[in-house]
């Protein structure tokens, strides 16, 4: 499956930025600064160009008005998503302002929402959102944690782990999901209805989870 790799003007480490060949690669807006640093030209430069100072020469550019409702990076997901990509992989959205790295945290759940998966990565970590559905993950060790993205997530499973969930219902209040453990076998993490952000430490070198819709109770 193609995946569409967006790059966005924050903390960007290039040692996790392994796109395949084939896979479509957006900069959005000071984004394009790192790539031009590793040397990679992307297929499509979009944004309103506030942080770089002005519309790049490239062949493909997308100009948006400075005064808009959506981030650059939320323009750039809703372009992929409009191209029919329904795997986003986020880079320099974290760091620097923490409303921007919320806003990107956000970003996911509008993703998922669309029935696409995305995933915002850090330095040594990863999140993504998931909704009415499940995440595998195999071998991986460490800490997670999950959150409420909206008011409430119902029905949320956590199987494999060192604190099970079962039917649980995380609240945007609340952190009940936040400080768990992977336990090094096959873990499952599931919602049934709301929208879930999961969150976890390391595991660089593991392949991202698998994503399954429907539940499973285990």
């Amino acid at each position: 499956m193609r995946a569409c790799y967006i790059v966005g003007a924050g903390d960007f480490f290039p040692e996790r930025f392994q796109p395949a060949d084939g896979d479509y690669i957006i900069a959005a807006d000071a984004g394009y600064r790192h790539l031009q640093k590793i040397g990679v030209e992307p297929d499509l430069i979009i944004g309103d160009f506030d942080s770089l100072g002005s519309a790049p020469e490239h062949p493909n550019v997308v100009v948006c008005p400075v005064r808009k409702d959506d981030t650059d990076t939320l323009v750039a997901v809703r372009h992929a998503l409009e191209m029919g990509f329904s795997r986003l992989m986020l880079f320099g959205g974290t760091g620097g302002r923490l409303d921007h790295t919320l806003a990107n945290v956000q970003t996911l759940g509008f993703a998922a929402v669309r029935g696409a998966e995305a995933f915002l990565f850090g330095d040594e970590f990863t999140l993504t959102a998931l909704t009415f559905g499940q995440l595998e993950f195999s071998g991986y060790s460490g800490g997670f944690s999950v959150f409420s993205l909206g008011d409430r997530a119902r029905g949320v499973w956590e199987t494999g782990v060192r604190f099970p969930l079962a039917e649980a219902e995380l609240t945007c209040d609340f952190p009940l999901g936040v400080s768990n453990a992977f336990e090094g076998g096959k873990t499952v993490i599931s919602v049934r209805e709301g929208i879930l952000v999961v969150f976890w430490d390391g595991n660089r070198e593991k392949p991202l989870p698998q994503r399954k819709k429907g539940i499973k109770k285990c």
